[in-house]
């Protein structure tokens, strides 16, 4: 507990509190078209490809809405980056209160809710900002468990479109988002860890191997988080016929392992190296992932299973993040931006894949393949790219070097 008490006084706890909110309270609004899948597939009576289709829109541009957020946070800051996003939320949620009718409203909808998804560089390195590099990997952990946004929407979306109607979800959703612009107005301070550095400089980690090879990995970390968890309340609720609301609240018990356990694979990543760490957390996604594809006739396996393979992947995200601020120290929220980018584009793969594979087999088996298939491939790339990783810019194992 005195180390905790250590790090908090080590860097500025307000802006990490209001970080992690505003992650959070967003991470709900971009999963929001998952969590609801089934009231909506049930209202447009989707095809299982179709549904698949409706809950990567939000992914996938979350994930391209990114770059472009982290460039404007190194100009005007990432606090009020932050302001400006969260203000365009509410305005999206207006819209999808007022105006959503047809399948097609549905899908640009799910272009507005991408807006959400575009907070994670700047959460991060304006939660992190504060820190010494020793703590960057807990101090982004930390924010970073803001993906339990996730949480918060399929617990309370289904329950709430039950009663109101889904449409009307979005209206509530808008009111909760001056929870976190608030904490981030009053509490947060830019932190004084950026740089004024040319738009070339920014955007020079897209031109570097190191940076594709971060971003291929994160497909597997956070793409696997954010595409799963926007899938399984479909999955559950037509895999098992549970109820919309259980299919929810198995959703939230992965989820949850996943969020939790991201922040403790950022402090495991600052004392074994986040590389060990992500060889250990992509080995348990693999075999877990295979497994669950498998036994897709037992709810209690499956479940389990799911929180299994969510704590690893949540643990694979915080060791990456471990990683992010010793490669790129002064260009963190671009370079964050930017594998992030990749990786939530990554995220887009699951729905669109199981959806096919249940359309065209018949059973979900193919798509839980695909993805394991991939993370193996990202599983000996790691293992090659590292070997170079700690002979320049890391200790053995992916440690901070502790003489910079």
């Amino acid at each position: 507990m005195s180390n905790f008490k250590t790090f908090l006084q080590s860097g500025h706890w307000p802006t990490l509190l209001a970080s992690f909110l505003y992650f959070d309270f967003c991470f709900a609004i971009w999963v929001l078209n998952g969590a609801m899948a089934p009231f909506i597939s049930e209202t447009f009576n989707l095809t299982a490809a179709q549904k698949g289709f409706m809950i990567s829109v939000p992914i996938l541009a979350g994930a391209l809405m990114r770059f472009p957020l982290g460039i404007l946070a190194q100009y005007i800051g990432r606090k009020n980056a932050a302001m400006v996003e969260m203000s365009l939320i509410v305005v999206a949620l207006g819209f999808g209160y007022f105006y959503v009718n047809t399948y097609d409203d549905v899908l640009a909808m799910g272009v507005l809710l991408g807006i959400a998804g575009a907070s994670f560089g700047v959460a991060l390195s304006l939660g992190s900002g504060w820190f010494p590099p020793k703590y960057k990997g807990l101090a982004m952990g930390l924010a970073g468990a803001g993906n339990s946004g996730t949480v918060l929407a399929v617990l309370f979306a289904p329950p709430l479109a039950t009663k109101f109607g889904w449409q009307t979800v979005y209206g509530l959703a808008a009111l909760t988002m001056f929870v976190p612009m608030l904490v981030m107005w009053f509490a947060a301070k830019e932190p004084p860890d950026s740089e004024h550095q040319t738009f070339k400089e920014h955007i020079a980690c897209l031109f570097e191997k190191d940076g594709w090879a971060f971003s291929l990995i994160y497909v597997i970390t956070f793409g696997g988080f954010i595409g799963l968890s926007s899938f399984l309340p479909s999955y559950f609720y037509d895999q098992f016929k549970v109820t919309k609301i259980e299919a929810g609240q198995l959703t939230m018990l992965a989820a949850l392992m996943g969020s939790v356990i991201r922040a403790i694979g950022g402090w495991v990543s600052d004392r074994v190296g986040g590389v060990n760490t992500l060889t250990g957390v992509l080995g348990a996604i693999i075999v877990s992932i295979v497994i669950t594809g498998a036994v897709g006739h037992s709810l209690a396996a499956t479940t389990l299973l799911f929180m299994f393979c969510f704590a690893a992947l949540g643990a694979g995200n915080g060791a990456l993040f471990q990683l992010v601020p010793l490669r790129w120290p002064t260009t963190t929220a671009v370079a964050g931006s930017m594998i992030g980018e990749v990786g939530a584009l990554g995220g887009a793969l699951i729905p669109n894949a199981m959806g096919l594979s249940k359309q065209y087999t018949g059973t979900y088996f193919y798509g839980f393949l695909v993805f394991a298939v991939v993370a193996a491939i990202m599983l000996v790339m790691l293992r090659v790219m590292q070997i170079r990783w700690t002979r320049t810019w890391a200790e053995k194992g992916g440690r901070a070097r502790t003489h910079s």
